[in-house]
């Protein structure tokens, strides 16, 4: 019953198959599958490690250069700008932020590709096909993942959903308060998605993400709560409607609800007007 469920929802979900609702589903064997359908709901808050507060408590393992751009971004923050995260000003959070499921995520698992679904970022396509990495990668900030399923139970169905991701740009961060990833998008993101052996509602995602800004390979769990309430709702969230942030040249300036630019940080100088006439009196 829970897979004709799966399979009754594949006609709302094919515009983000790339073709896979087409596909002939009966050759597959989708009993072999974990039913993590309905609502996932992350409630330990907006930081990476959620073991630790957000910010300088987190003791990110970082190289001295990162390090000290970290400590400038939050020095930038606290005297008002957005310091070195990119949100802002609309910038995709990309991986592994948008792990954090700071809105409701859900996961559609299809034969070949599962998606994870939330209204935090654009969907993302875990690649179960068997296929290799490519020799060229299109970057983007979600990156290419590729995984595959493990330990089969005696039930017959997999448990652990292993996945890879390569193949970045940046602008990247892990949370708000602007812990960079190296700007050489090099990162190596490794990830294990199982339910909690102790509470068969939580669904665990450990990630170790290996970057060049790192002294070591940093990894946390994720915790996402299911939904019980079925009536349960989904959020709408597009950062490009009514962003007032601007960024000209390196400073980053706001737009008051009048409409003119303001600063954003205490004697702030205005920004470089080169390829204006003279200034207004």
């Amino acid at each position: 019953m829970i897979f004709r469920s799966l399979l009754g929802a594949l006609a709302s979900v094919a515009w983000i198959a790339g073709g896979a609702g087409a596909q002939d589903l009966s050759k597959y064997d989708l009993s072999k599958y974990p039913d993590w359908s309905g609502q996932w709901k992350n409630t330990s808050g907006i930081q990476w490690d959620p073991t630790k507060r957000l910010g300088p408590a987190q003791q990110p393992p970082l190289t001295p250069e990162y390090q000290a751009r970290y400590q400038a971004s939050l020095a930038d923050q606290a005297a008002g700008g957005l310091g070195d995260d990119p949100t802002g000003r609309c910038i995709p959070h990309g991986m592994p932020r948008v792990m954090t499921v700071v809105y409701p995520m859900e996961i559609v698992i299809l034969p070949t590709t599962t998606y994870v679904l939330t209204d935090y970022t654009i969907p993302r396509r875990i690649f179960t096909d068997g296929r290799n990495w490519p020799a060229e990668m299109d970057q983007n900030f979600n990156g290419l993942s590729i995984g595959r399923w493990e330990d089969m139970g005696s039930d017959g169905r997999y448990s652990t959903l292993v996945a890879e991701t390569r193949g970045f740009k940046g602008p990247r961060t892990y949370e708000a308060s602007g812990i960079m990833l190296h700007q050489d998008n090099q990162s190596v993101i490794k990830e294990r998605f199982s339910l909690d052996k102790a509470d068969k509602t939580v669904l665990l995602d450990e990630i170790t993400v290996i970057d060049n800004a790192l002294t070591r390979p940093w990894t946390v769990v994720k915790k996402y709560h299911h939904e019980t309430d079925p009536n349960y709702f989904w959020h709408f969230n597009d950062c490009g409607e009514d962003n007032h942030h601007v960024r000209v040249g390196k400073d980053d300036y706001f737009v008051s609800e009048d409409g003119y630019l303001m600063p954003v940080k205490k004697n702030q100088a205005p920004p470089d007007l080169r390829y204006f006439g003279q200034t207004r009196k």
